[in-house]
């Protein structure tokens, strides 16, 4: 039986770690997950690194794609992960509906919390955007772990901004934050996730069977169920 490696970036952390176990279990394969920054994912399969198996945003693939860095008949779609806000637990849920609900939530508020990546980032965008000071109305933390904890242990009335699958994780984990709710569609922030084997992969007919096994309708309905669509 093969040992593979899984490398991945992002909010499907959850859902992959769950099918990896499923994998294992009905295939003998042994698998393990490591997560980390998409930066680092790239860096490290366009490097060579001996990984198995790479998910990561579909940007991201496509330079892995260009590179040679995958077996493009491997590729398979994850499912793609949407944005959300979140407040302190007990804290009433504003209206995000509509564009012009998410506008009256965010003035309500003493300050939208957001990490420093792509989408805090994009937060911070849409911020200006919508007319809010950025620097006054935007308080940054380091990731989306550091966010949560920080509207949980804040008495102000703060928005927190993530990835609805990390959301619902850290809820599950027992941190004190609500889901307020997702972004309007007019405003929404998409991001689709994809798989494949990489080219260093030395165990890439076990790696071709995983990816092959994320893009059954049961994988994808687990992922479902994490908030990957």
């Amino acid at each position: 039986m093969a040992e593979l490696k899984i490398l991945g970036a992002g909010p499907v952390k959850r859902g992959i770690t769950q099918l990896a176990a499923q994998f294992e279990k009905h295939t003998g394969h042994r698998v393990t997950v490591e997560f980390t920054a998409a930066p680092a994912v790239r860096e490290r399969v366009l490097a060579g690194d001996a990984v198995d198996v790479a998910v990561v945003p579909q940007s991201a693939m496509e330079d892995f794609v260009a590179q040679a860095k995958v077996a493009i008949e491997t590729r398979v779609t994850v499912g793609r992960s949407r944005m959300g806000l979140a407040l302190r637990k007990g804290a009433t849920a504003p209206d995000l509906t509509t564009v012009d609900a998410f506008r009256r939530a965010v003035t309500a508020a003493d300050a939208v919390v957001v990490n420093v990546a792509s989408s805090g980032n994009y937060v911070v965008k849409l911020l200006g955007k919508l007319g809010f000071s950025a620097d006054q109305k935007a308080v940054k933390q380091p990731d989306t772990v550091k966010v949560m904890d920080y509207v949980a242990a804040s008495s102000q009335n703060l928005l927190g901004a993530g990835q609805l699958p990390e959301i619902r994780e850290l809820i599950d984990k027992g941190v004190a934050i609500a889901l307020a709710g997702p972004l309007p569609d007019d405003i929404q922030s998409v991001t689709a996730y994809d798989a494949a084997v990489t080219s260093a992969s030395t165990n890439a007919a076990a790696a071709a069977e995983f990816t092959a096994f994320l893009a059954t309708p049961g994988a994808r309905a687990a992922m479902a169920v994490t908030g990957i669509d």
